[in-house]
């Protein structure tokens, strides 16, 4: 009979950095600090206690929280016993983390006091797979315990030593899923990616190899993001290299609070979205402190508009690097490094555009819709296969089928590969939209409205016309203390710029746009708002 030969349980990232580097921070938040040890010790003994409770290997883990010790903490315990980590984004109100629990199949749930009960009662009365639930936080003088909840310092200082020694690691193969890691969602309910032990092992090495190569236990690195999704990838490499991670104190971005702490803890490096960037780099904050120390500034989620860009390298100086990925891959799909950078527009190392080359281990190509690959210059969707490629959806074969077509990643991103390798982005699928015939893909438009000095930030969709099919609208946000601009402005700085086949036929100002709870802007929810504000009327 054979045997899936075994893999190294990812687990073991913690165990042989806490083995290494002791007596060295691991986590920072607040005035609190952590060592390697100490982690270590604490996930053993929250593995011993969800183990008395009766979580087995392969069972669903579900956790709503805000970043913090217990959140870092729980990733480490889900895969040390063979679990799965489902991890939410804790923006989520409680009839959407119902439906995490409920489609995760959660046989356990560790909610932070603040969301409880509500959140809690949410997911018991959509699943009947919840059995425990360890509340995060609680406060005995305001949350009182109810049948089957327990408190999580009271769990993990029962089991810590003498009481409970070092425990065993769940013995795990290549395709044992350690995460599910659920999609944004923007079209249709979310979809839980199936990241295994196996796959994230290639990608933390991935990532070292191409994000931030040569970090150590010199480095620190800063969680400006939810750990449930990038930011969380972004903490096992910081782990691997025995780099401590400072979280920021409170839920909501501060760029004030985030220089503070650069300049104290001499950040080296940090996973953000180029919204974030943008906010951080046009904070008066950035020219007060000292940010010499940061070696790595790495946007993802999105292409940065060329203009922010630009700023950011004249503030920060040759520290971004551009990846291109989705959950499904965990971002592994291209690289920009620094060296590719310039806010020079006349560099050849520019590469203006562009959001780089193949990651390391892993190959992309452009197909048409019949799976024709196409040459350089040619827009098609994006894909890519390699080690970095998830195992599918879970419980959702459909899904997986298409994603997984013709045994490469779709994406549902256009783009082009250029004669070099390089590849370029011209939006969604979704978002392109066929006007009078023509196709025109958004971001072509907002990158050139971007340049306008007085527009901060701009989203273009499509939308149903009798006349042309479809038409572009743009919603603009200006920046703060410009003169008041009008469409035909905005038109005009059109002209001799793009071709008028693209420019959008309505125009509105907001005072700001949707973001996802990852700082993304929300084109869906623009759409919606548009709707609901009678801008537009709905098809």
């Amino acid at each position: 009979m054979a045997h899936a030969a075994q893999v190294m349980n990812l687990a073991q990232l913690l165990r042989q950095t806490a083995r290494l580097w002791p007596q060295r921070a691991g986590l920072v938040h607040g005035e609190r600090t952590w060592t390697w040890s100490e982690l270590d010790r604490r996930v053993d003994a929250l593995v011993a206690a969800l183990r008395a409770l009766g979580v087995q290997q392969g069972d669903r883990v579900l956790v709503h929280s805000r970043n913090n010790a217990a959140m870092f903490e729980s990733c480490w315990a889900a895969f040390r016993l063979g679990a799965v980590w489902v991890p939410t984004n804790f923006r989520l109100e409680p009839p959407e983390v119902a439906y995490l629990g409920s489609s995760s199949g959660a046989g356990v749930m560790l909610c932070e006091a603040v969301f409880a009960p509500a959140h809690v009662d949410a997911v018991r009365s959509a699943s009947s797979a919840l059995r425990e639930v360890v509340i995060i936080g609680a406060d005995r003088t305001t949350n009182v315990l109810r049948a089957g909840e327990h408190d999580y310092e009271a769990l993990v200082a029962a089991h810590l030593p003498p009481a409970c020694t070092e425990v065993a690691e769940a013995t795990v193969t290549a395709d044992d899923p350690l995460w599910f890691f659920y999609t944004s969602g923007t079209t249709g309910r979310s979809k839980a990616g199936v990241l295994t032990h196996g796959q994230m092992a290639f990608v933390v090495t991935n990532h070292l190899a191409d994000l931030i190569p040569g970090t150590d236990e010199r480095d620190v690195s800063i969680a400006v993001a939810p750990l449930s999704h990038g930011a969380g990838i972004h903490m096992l490499l910081n782990v691997a290299r025995g780099a401590p991670t400072v979280l920021m104190p409170g839920e909501k971005l501060d760029p004030a609070v985030f220089w503070v702490l650069v300049e104290r803890h001499r950040v080296t490096n940090l996973f953000t979205v180029p919204t974030i960037v943008k906010l951080l780099v046009e904070h008066p904050a950035v020219d007060a402190h000292d940010h010499s120390s940061l070696r790595y500034v790495i946007y993802a989620g999105a292409p940065m508009y060329r203009a922010d860009q630009k700023r950011a390298l004249e503030k920060l100086g040759r520290v971004l690097v551009q990846y291109f990925g989705l959950g499904e891959v965990t971002g592994s799909i291209t690289v920009l490094p620094r060296e590719m950078h310039s806010a020079d527009d006349d560099d050849p190392n520019a590469n203006i555009g562009s959001c780089g080359r193949a990651r390391t281990g892993m190959e992309v190509a452009i197909f048409d819709a019949q799976m024709r690959r196409l040459p350089p210059g040619e827009v098609g969707e994006i894909c890519c296969r390699g080690p970095a490629v998830f195992a599918g959806y879970h419980a959702n074969p459909e899904a997986t089928a298409k994603a997984l077509a013709g045994g490469w990643f779709h994406t549902g991103d256009l783009g082009r590969i250029d004669e070099r390798g390089l590849v370029y982005i011209t939006g969604r699928e979704s978002d392109m939209y066929i006007s009078g015939g023509s196709n025109v893909y958004p971001r072509e438009v907002e990158e050139v409205l971007l340049t306008h000095p007085a527009i901060a930030e701009v989203a273009v969709l499509g939308v149903p016309d009798a006349k042309w099919g479809e038409v572009g609208v743009a919603v603009i946000v200006q920046r703060e203390g410009t003169a008041r601009l009008d469409a035909a402005a905005v038109l005009a700085h059109l002209e001799g710029r793009t071709a008028k086949y693209r420019w959008p036929r309505h125009v509105f100002f907001w005072d700001a746009l949707p973001k996802s709870g990852y700082g993304k802007i929300a084109k869906k929810d623009v759409r919606e708002r548009l709707y609901e504000r009678g801008n537009l009327a709905k098809p």
